[in-house]
Parts: C-alpha cells; sequence; structure tokens
C-alpha cells in the first residue's frame, strides 16, 4: 500500500508541473497578439468621415468660386460689334447736308439780317428794279428751301436701311450676349440709333419749316410790295401815263 501511494504521487506531481513547464514553449509572441478595440475603430471611422465631409465642402467651394470667376469674366466682356462710327456717319452726312442751306442759313445772325434785307418793309423810295430784283431774289430763296428740305428727306431716308441692318445686329448681339457688359453695350448702341433717327427726324422737321417760312416769307413780302406797286400805279403824275398805240401796222 505504501509503495502504490509514493507512485500516485509521484505521478500527480508530474501531472501538475507539466503545464509549467510547457507553458513557455507554446505561448505566442508578444507583437504578434492582435487587440480589437471596437470604441477605438469607431471613432476613428468617424474621424475619417468628417475628414471626407470636410473635403468634399472644400472641392464644392472651390468649384463655386471657379464658377463665380467665369461669370465676372463674362460679365466683364466687352461686345465684339460696335455700330458707333456708322452712326457718327450717320449724323455727320445729315449735319452737311443742313450745313449746305442755299441763301439763309441755320444761322439766327444770318437769318436776322436776311429778313432785314429782304422780307422787311418794301422801301418807298426804291426803284421799280430794285423791287423786281428784291422779289427774284426772294423766290431764290424759297425755291432753294424747298431744294434743301428735299435733300434732307432724301438723306433721311437713305439711313433707313443702314439703321434697319444695324438694329438687326444690334438685337441679334442683346440676345446673344455671354454676361451683363455686352448686354448693357448692346442696349446702349440701340439707344445711341434710335437718338441717331430721332436727330434725323428733327432735320427733316427743321428743313422743311425752313421751307414753309420762306414761302410763307415771300408770300407775306410780296403782298406788300403788291401794294406799294399798286399805289405807284394809281398816283397821279407817277404812275400810268396813257399814250398812243400802232398795232397791226394800222399807220399804213
Amino acid at each position: 500500500m505504501t509503495l502504490r501511494r509514493s507512485r500516485a504521487a509521484r505521478l500527480a506531481v508530474a501531472l501538475l508541473s507539466a503545464p509549467v513547464a510547457l507553458a513557455p514553449m507554446l505561448a505566442p509572441p508578444a507583437h504578434a497578439i492582435i487587440v480589437f478595440d471596437p470604441s477605438n475603430y469607431a471613432q476613428n471611422v468617424l474621424t475619417a468621415a468628417r475628414s471626407l465631409e470636410q473635403i468634399t465642402h472644400q472641392i464644392t467651394s472651390l468649384q463655386n468660386q471657379a464658377q463665380m470667376l467665369i461669370n465676372q469674366a463674362r460679365n466683364l466682356a466687352s461686345l465684339p460689334y460696335s455700330a458707333l462710327q456708322q452712326i457718327q456717319q450717320n449724323v455727320q452726312r445729315t449735319q452737311q447736308l443742313l450745313s449746305r442751306a442755299q441763301n439763309i442759313a441755320f444761322n439766327v445772325q444770318q437769318i436776322d439780317q436776311a429778313f432785314q434785307q429782304q422780307y422787311g418793309n418794301v422801301s418807298l423810295s426804291a426803284s421799280d428794279q430794285q423791287l423786281v430784283t428784291d422779289a427774284r431774289s426772294r423766290w431764290q430763296n424759297t425755291v432753294g428751301g424747298l431744294q434743301d428740305a428735299m435733300r434732307v428727306q432724301a438723306g433721311v431716308v437713305g439711313n433707313i436701311d443702314t439703321n434697319r441692318t444695324q438694329m438687326s445686329t444690334l438685337v441679334s448681339q442683346s440676345q446673344g450676349a455671354t454676361g451683363a457688359l455686352q448686354a448693357t453695350q448692346a442696349g446702349n448702341q440701340i439707344l445711341a440709333v434710335q437718338s441717331q433717327q430721332l436727330s434725323d427726324l428733327i432735320a427733316v422737321i427743321s428743313a422743311n419749316g425752313r421751307a414753309s417760312a420762306l414761302t410763307d416769307a415771300e408770300r407775306t413780302t410780296a403782298a406788300a410790295q403788291g401794294r406799294e406797286q399798286r399805289r405807284r400805279f394809281l398816283t397821279p403824275g407817277n404812275g400810268y401815263q396813257p399814250g398812243n398805240a400802232q398795232m397791226f401796222n394800222s399807220g399804213n
């Protein structure tokens, strides 16, 4: 019995000491241990998502800034078409027609002088030949005024086709404008064309009014001269003197 107990005791001691001896041989190295922390992982994912969102916002902001710069560049782009030179030429052509007014120009001083000399009161001391000469001069002024008016009318009518082409081009430019500046410039040029048309209309009205005024002035002065010539004709001694008239060789 004693022998068996001794063997059992030795076997138990061997079994108890075996795991301690084998443990260092079976344990993994320290650097190969992987520890997963769910809380830390979630925090890392959240941080990465926030970083990505910030990057996305930055990209969107840069895109908006780039689009804003593009729009500003478009708004500051000048209109590639200009009708200013043609408008100035049309206005200059009409002014030249007005400056060629015959005999009596569109000048206040010249008008006053001409009316004092030719359209004032008929001089009682003027000779008959002088009265005829003055009447002829007034008639020439009237005819010249009518011709000037027709010239201005012809010049304005000649500008109509040019204005139509300009208006069509400017409207197309305005509708196809890439920015605010181009649209504004097109609108300003359209207003300039309309102003030139208005100046042509004023020129026609002025020329027609001048011709009408000369006609009325001639009629008024002719009436006054007619009264003077009738007075001279009826004045005894200086008017009509009867005399012998020979007709159809009645003396033969």
